[in-house]
């Protein structure tokens, strides 16, 4: 983290972290940790989120689960698993989730369907059956979508197609359960300086259209903050913000 965090928001509050060994998930961990949060860590490269786990000031306790976000049943095992070992839930970060692109005719019908499963399903699934538990503690959700999630982008049908999914299934479920006191937003990023957003280009890819929709700032950002925008959603400064998709994204959506 590139500061010190004084506040302690989530003092005595179970965060469920998905995609916690690297990136945005691994920087939102140690962001809620900070500020006082027990973590329950979920990733499919389970050395990878315990090596999250070790990095973590403060608190000794927190619980590591490994599952896959491919799999339906491995969701709701994962949900079922955090919830008997934490007593509670408090909160879920949805950051779990794979980057895959290409120009249209080369997609095959296997990457699309893994990133369905992937990107979007799996928000499904780990809401569905997070959901009574955080109805019992008025608790809330944070999904992580993307500019991609509001704006048409080249060569990323598949991708473009999940996050925008996933800022209708946030609206959704926030208006279907605010009367219960639940709150339900995304994230919508740009690229961030993660392993996932900086591999080598697909053949047959123009650059030029790809600059057409990067952020007008010029540069990826931090996995820092979009760690700082989860965790003001996540708390008590945000209690009435609810169905929103906030972009952290260098005015990329911006017109």
């Amino acid at each position: 983290m590139n500061e010190v965090v004084k506040r302690m928001r989530f003092e005595n509050k179970v965060v469920i972290v998905t995609g916690a060994a690297s990136g945005i998930g691994q920087a939102t961990a140690q962001r809620l940790a900070a500020e006082g949060a027990r973590l329950v860590l979920g990733d499919l490269n389970v050395k990878g989120a315990k090596s999250t786990a070790n990095m973590l000031r403060g608190r000794n306790d927190h619980v590591v689960i490994g599952f896959d976000a491919g799999d339906p049943a491995s969701c709701r095992a994962f949900i079922a698993e955090a919830a008997e070992k934490a007593d509670r839930v408090d909160m879920l970060c949805n950051i779990a989730g794979i980057m895959d692109w290409a120009p249209l005719d080369t997609f095959s019908e296997e990457r699309w369907e893994r990133m369905m499963r992937v990107n979007l399903s799996s928000h499904f699934y780990l809401c569905q059956a997070v959901m009574p538990h955080l109805i019992a503690t008025k608790g809330n959700i944070v999904n992580i979508s993307s500019a991609a999630g509001l704006v048409g982008i080249a060569y990323t049908t598949a991708y473009c197609a999940t996050k925008h999914g996933v800022v209708g299934l946030t609206k959704s479920l926030a208006i279907e359960f605010a009367s219960k006191g639940v709150r339900v937003n995304a994230i919508c990023p740009t690229g961030v300086k993660t392993p996932m957003s900086t591999g080598v280009l697909p053949e047959g890819v123009d650059v030029s259209l790809l600059m057409r929709n990067a952020s007008k700032m010029g540069d990826l950002i931090e996995a820092d903050e979009v760690a700082g925008a989860i965790a003001y959603l996540g708390s008590e400064d945000a209690r009435t913000v609810s169905g929103i998709a906030l972009p952290v994204d260098g005015a990329q959506t911006a017109g």
